[in-house]
């Protein structure tokens, strides 16, 4: 029997319910929400990603997390963001420094 693999969809999913949140799909990426906060959850290349909300985590397999973190970093966008590095059913959370996120 072959390897059983996880979209990176699906594993963003079952993260943030685990951490207590509730998930829905909204077009083409994930809504996490809980308590006041409302997270956009994408897998989505930071270039072509929606940029409605205020809160972003885009999933990407731990190979990639890094280059997504700077281009990131690059493009500066107006809304908070963290990156989820996936592998292997475990997750790393990569944040900007405090200096790059945006001002409220």
């Amino acid at each position: 029997m072959g390897a059983v693999t996880t979209s990176l969809d699906e594993e963003a999913r079952t993260i943030f319910r685990d951490l207590g949140y509730e998930v829905t799909t909204e077009n083409d990426e994930l809504r996490a929400e809980r308590k006041w906060r409302t997270v956009h959850v994408t897998t989505a290349d930071p270039e072509e990603a929606n940029t409605y909300g205020r809160l972003r985590c885009f999933v990407a397999d731990a190979d990639r997390a890094g280059e997504v973190r700077d281009r990131l970093l690059g493009l500066e966008p107006d809304y908070d963001w963290a990156v989820m590095s996936v592998e292997d059913g475990d997750y790393q959370v990569l944040h900007p420094s405090a200096d790059v996120l945006p001002a409220p």
